[in-house]
């Protein structure tokens, strides 16, 4: 074996990474050439995923090396991991981690590279002891770095995020690789992501991205445009402060206080509120009551009083004048989620325009308003969420927020088999419990005990009943994880 060479070769892109090393053990080999300098663009047959499953580095390394005079072979410890990413950005070779149940895969790839020169960073080759920065910082270091012999292939943009492994990331890096990293496996999470997915074809790295096909879907789902704060996906790349309410007035929450613009000037100032504590865009939202629940069945005997589309539209329009989100909320009553949401579809074909669903204003046939906790199974909310995704593909709409209401476990007694992974939808669990903070606090944790993590949290301020109501800077400290969207009633 032999191993790395000096330190000033390596000091500039352990500075990127946030590491420094006194020293390393000399290598009496010249550059090591990683064998594709003749090729002039890397094939591509359009988009696609390389999963890197095992975190070795090897399928990267297969994809962009067809040989390599040298190669860097790491152990499973981040610190070997480290030291062998400096070095194998300064070499221009790729990175191979061996984990514990993959040294097979890993030496099959040096065979099949070719390499001469295997190079094994450890201490005991005569590395000092490190300093290191957090990891959750490795990949954005990787990407920042500057290869110091990439070699003479064009590559396509890599899309990365902070699980995309090292060995993946720094063998595409080291051969000249552009590394866009990404806050979430997804194309649509921003303006420059989608451009970039849009403009030419992409290769992103880590099994998070899920398969080839999944990925080029959700470029194409990128085609439809964007929502309010840029980017295509709903959640993550925002956060919304929804105020929450009925046209009819102030009884059934505060948007109803005033007038739609005022309440959509209202609703900025409290996202304003929220916006020096958070990096994402805080964006205002309403969060409207459509179909109200009601103590007499009405004309059409379900228990719910559906609120007639030219008496939301000035809010909705407000909302959307004021760069922001409307939700529309559903109390069905004795009748159907799907039938009411069926109602407002010319509202729901706005691009930022989603639905929530009020599991306790679900009743059986028979039943009437307060004389119980509502409840919905899983067949009702997954015929809603199919009805919605096909809507967004059909009509070319950008990721739809879908809401469900919550704050006892038997509102959803079969939550798990709610199917959650549409892309065309961003799923959210509104926690809607009140009083003590005590008590928020247990119907938070409970109601996130067994949850998909498809699932974004959302939470409530009750302005009247929670004592005290939660500041922004509560809501954003003692609220962990913190909430995507907060409402106020």
């Amino acid at each position: 074996m032999k191993t790395a060479s000096t330190r000033h070769r390596v000091s500039s892109v352990l500075a990127a990474l946030g590491v420094a090393i006194a020293s390393l053990s000399a290598c009496s080999s010249g550059d090591a050439r990683n064998g594709i300098q003749d090729a002039q663009a890397l094939e591509m047959s359009g988009a696609e995923v390389v999963q890197d499953p095992d975190g070795t580095g090897v399928e990267v390394s297969k994809r962009l090396y067809p040989a390599s005079e040298a190669v860097v072979v790491a152990d499973k410890t981040r610190e070997s991991q480290l030291i062998g990413a400096a070095i194998a950005l300064e070499r221009g070779v790729p990175l191979l981690v061996r984990w514990p149940g993959a040294e097979e895969a890993v030496d099959a790839e040096v065979e099949r590279l070719g390499a001469t020169e295997i190079i094994t960073p450890s201490r005991d080759a005569g590395v000092d002891p490190l300093e290191v920065g957090s990891p959750e910082r490795d990949i954005a270091a990787v990407a920042a770095s500057q290869p110091q012999q990439p070699a003479a292939l064009t590559l396509p943009p890599i899309l990365v995020t902070e699980e995309t492994s090292l060995g993946a990331a720094v063998s595409a890096r080291a051969a000249g690789a552009n590394l866009e990293v990404l806050q979430f496996p997804d194309p649509r999470v921003s303006s420059d992501s989608m451009r970039t997915v849009l403009e030419q074809d992409t290769i992103a790295l880590g099994r998070q991205w899920g398969s080839t096909d999944a990925y080029r879907d959700k470029i194409t789902l990128a085609t439809h445009g964007e929502l309010p704060g840029g980017g295509g996906l709903v959640f993550p790349g925002r956060r919304m402060i929804a105020l929450y309410g009925h046209p009819s007035g102030p009884a059934l929450g505060v948007m109803g206080e005033q007038p739609p613009a005022e309440a959509a000037q209202l609703a900025k100032e409290y996202a304003q509120k929220y916006q020096p504590l958070d990096g994402e865009p805080v964006i205002p939202a309403f969060e409207i009551i459509v179909t109200v629940a009601s103590q007499s069945p009405g004309v059409d005997g379900d228990y719910s009083n559906e609120t007639a589309i030219e008496d939301l539209v000035p809010y909705i329009d407000a909302i959307t004048e004021a760069g922001g989100y409307a939700v529309l909320d559903l109390q069905p009553g004795q009748g159907d989620f799907l039938h009411q949401a069926r109602l407002y579809e010319e509202l729901l074909f706005r691009p930022n325009v989603g639905l929530a669903l009020d599991a306790e204003w679900k009743l059986n046939p028979g039943e009437q308003p307060l004389s119980r906790i509502g409840s919905a199974t899983s067949g009702e909310i997954n015929a809603v969420a199919d009805w919605l995704a096909n809507m967004v593909r059909e009509h070319k709409l950008p990721q739809k927020m879908l809401i469900l209401h919550q704050f006892r476990l038997d509102m959803y007694p079969d939550r798990e088999n709610i199917r959650t992974d549409q892309p065309e939808l961003a799923w959210v669990l509104h926690a809607d419990g009140h009083g003590v903070p005590e008590q928020k606090f247990d119907t938070w944790n409970v109601l996130r005990q067994g949850l998909s993590p498809d699932f974004f949290m959302a939470w409530k301020n009750f302005i009247d009943e929670d004592t005290p109501t939660f500041s922004p800077e509560q809501t954003y400290t003692d609220v962990q994880p913190r909430p995507w969207f907060v409402s106020y009633q």
